[in-house]
């Protein structure tokens, strides 16, 4: 049995005192955090936001299993909210309706999170999630609710013919009731903590799973909104959609046993809120390459630094290129000859910038603050021959 069967669904419950602890931690770090930030400039609160959102959006792809180019998203990014480029050359970049739809999707998840979340809302996020009205190859209802013209919706892995069931969603005629149910919930249940309640709106949401596809992605970016109202910060300066990425198998069977057990999500509160807070501890990481970014800039200021080195190094900084730098390869990105290349890299080597490694066709190119640790050359070659990344 299903916890959407239950009887006095959907009044879930949970033991306020278990979670407590984590509750105290997850306010303590987001306080720390938010002072933290307030001691820096504007420019490394716009940095962080433009490193956190990217992440974001990336990571709640991947979580189902799509691959996003990290420096598409930020230049989309970055362009919605005005920000400098960051050394990511655009006119690369032709407008990826898909990357523009979920980037749409955790703005207006984060930076409109006083508006209240409506049915036309959700709405918009779906069409805005598929704007073709495909997923893959399948056409599915875009911007309403699920039919199950095709069965019940369920949650499957396994092989084809011979499917695994997780789940079963609501059948879809309940779908208007329970939706305007969760709506009511969601922005009048006034007497619960802040904190908690994104948790218990994930795990409602999803257990409804009201869309024919693109039900995790929505029920994380409701999460965020939810957070964001919680910590009173439109600016997001934590991932948890980075963090659920990692946890990505306790994720799913955290919640897979919530929605069979009972009324009681406690065991998903603990879950989601430790998560949390490993989310936040991942936002002081961020926050110290950041500032480690800004120093590096700050040792360069008195030397000129062309736009082709200012895209790879910033590349390097915000860690959107994977794998190690060669002559060949920085050729390739900055669009110029091997002999521009030799000499735009001979000369970052000689303002301190990188440091050279090895010798003639293997002479590699590493961050200096990346060199000791070998960093920089352990995510193995992720460009193709074309220069663009995998």
């Amino acid at each position: 049995m299903y916890v959407h069967e239950l009887k006095a669904w959907p009044s879930l419950t949970w033991r306020e005192q278990d979670l407590s602890v984590l509750l105290a931690e997850a306010r303590s770090r987001l306080s720390t955090l938010a002072t933290e930030l307030d001691k820096l400039g504007f420019e490394v609160q716009d940095e962080a936001t433009l490193r956190v959102l990217t992440e974001e959006v990336v990571r709640t792809s991947e979580i189902e299993g799509e691959s996003l180019d990290p420096a598409q998203v930020r230049s989309s990014i970055a362009r919605k909210l005005g920000l400098a480029q960051g050394g990511v050359n655009v006119a690369v970049y032709k407008e990826d309706h898909h990357i523009e739809g979920i980037v749409e999707i955790v703005l207006d998840a984060t930076r409109k999170c006083d508006e209240p979340l409506t049915e036309k809302r959700l709405f918009a996020w779906h069409a805005a999630l598929f704007p073709t009205g495909y997923s893959g190859l399948n056409k599915i209802l875009v911007g309403e609710w699920r039919d199950d013209h095709d069965g019940p919706m369920e949650v499957v892995s396994g092989r084809y013919g011979n499917p695994k069931v997780h789940f079963e969603a609501p059948g879809y005629l309940q779908l208007p009731a329970e939706m305007a149910s969760f709506f009511k919930w969601f922005e009048e249940a006034e007497n619960i903590d802040s904190l908690i309640k994104a948790g218990v709106a994930h795990f409602y949401f999803v257990t409804l799973h009201p869309f024919a596809d693109g039900n995790g992605r929505i029920a994380r970016a409701i999460a965020d909104l939810s957070l964001a109202r919680a910590d009173k910060m439109k600016q997001r300066y934590y991932s948890m959609s980075a963090q659920i990425n990692i946890e990505k198998k306790v994720y799913y069977d955290t919640l897979e046993a919530s929605q069979k057990a009972t009324l009681d999500i406690t065991q998903w509160l603990e879950w989601f809120l430790a998560c949390l807070v490993r989310a936040i501890m991942g936002a002081e990481v961020v926050l110290a390459d950041i500032l480690e970014k800004a120093r590096v800039w700050q040792s360069l200021a008195q030397f000129f630094i062309n736009e082709r080195q200012r895209q790879i190094l910033n590349r390097l900084l915000d860690g959107v290129f994977f794998g190690v730098l060669s002559a060949a390869k920085y050729a390739k990105i900055a669009h110029c000859s091997q002999d521009t290349a030799n000499r735009d890299l001979g000369q970052l080597v000689e303002y301190g910038a990188l440091i050279r490694v090895g010798k003639g066709k293997a002479t590699k190119y590493v961050l200096r603050e990346s060199s000791d640790s070998g960093a920089a050359t352990d995510r193995g070659d992720l460009l193709d021959d074309s220069g663009k990344e995998a």
